[in-house]
């Protein structure tokens, strides 16, 4: 699983709410007036070596108004805390304030899996201390769910199943991450695809899916609803494109659809055996009508041999 990617994308798609988060006490200053854009990898590549920045995402936040000087953050994920370099971080930092001519740096680490890391770097003697490098250290796996749960930045409501719960609340817990998302994430687009996010996290087995169906039917019926929803806009936009690219994303959002319906219904190990049978058919209508042959399949077998005529 590729963590790093899954949080650049996470950060980028939401740097406010994630400079919210993950760096707290610095959000204070990170008010309506300021600007939040990524820094171009292209510009870091050219001055910083790869090993010192495969990790990181940068942000600068500025205010066009001049009242307050441009700050850089540096976001790191780092999955085994064991394998979380501080030397490499301070290094990455002085050539990035390097690069852009500011001592305005703030460094933020997310540690996602339990363990130990240093917290800060000195450099000296017992004289002095002639570096003093610290960093901002977000342990998801430390913070208790329940004090989230209700929370109105998404970003946290999307890392809900990072944090600390006791295995009974467990369907909670994924219960309010996927309705974080659909309240306060209002685009089709971004809600699938972090819709995906929080399932990677939570790690549900099909009983725990069956459970959560049968105690959460509003939110289970939300994701089919806006999975939908995405579908039609898939269709306009292609219409507006050309009557054949709109037929393309019509058919792979139903696809997808189709996906998660069966991952819903039967599990996820039949939604892996799907998606190939699926990818033979490349009529919209028929995999609208497989919609409605999901439902009505007594098990798996059923619901396979259907998948597996309708694309001959």
């Amino acid at each position: 699983m590729d963590h790093d990617h899954n949080f650049k994308n996470l950060i980028v798609d939401y740097p406010r709410e994630s400079i919210a988060f993950f760096a707290a006490v610095e959000a204070h200053a990170v008010d309506a007036g300021a600007r939040i854009l990524p820094l171009r990898e292209e510009q870091l590549k050219e001055r910083l070596g790869e090993r010192f920045r495969e990790l990181d995402v940068p942000l600068l936040v500025e205010w066009p108004d001049g009242r307050r000087a441009a700050l850089v953050f540096v976001f790191e994920e780092e999955t085994d805390p064991k394998r979380f370099s501080l030397h490499r971080l301070a290094h990455y930092c002085l050539d990035l304030a390097e690069l852009y001519a500011t001592d305005r740096v703030v460094p933020v680490v997310i540690f996602l899996r339990a363990g130990q890391f240093a917290a800060a770097l000195r450099l000296g003697s017992e004289t002095a201390a002639y570096l003093e490098f610290r960093y901002i250290a977000c342990a998801l796996f430390r913070l208790p769910a329940r004090a989230h749960l209700h929370s109105r930045n998404l970003v946290a409501r999307l890392n809900l199943p990072n944090m600390a719960y006791t295995p009974q609340e467990k369907l909670e817990v994924y219960a309010q991450a996927m309705r974080g998302l659909l309240e306060l994430e209002p685009h089709p687009e971004k809600r699938l695809k972090y819709a995906g996010f929080v399932d990677i996290y939570a790690g549900l087995d099909d009983h725990e899916r069956a459970l959560y169906r049968q105690r959460y039917p509003q939110e289970a019926a939300a994701m089919t609803g806006f999975a939908e929803h995405f579908i039609q806009q898939g269709i306009q936009q292609g219409i507006q494109q050309g009557i054949q690219q709109g037929l393309a994303l019509g058919v792979e959002a139903e696809r997808r659809l189709l996906l998660h319906m069966v991952k819903q219904r039967f599990g996820a190990a039949t939604a892996e055996r799907s998606a190939p049978l699926l990818q033979r058919i490349a009529d919209l209508h028929t995999l609208e009508a497989l919609g409605e042959v999901v439902f009505d399949s007594a098990d798996e077998a059923d619901w396979l041999a259907a998948v597996t005529q309708a694309g001959a």
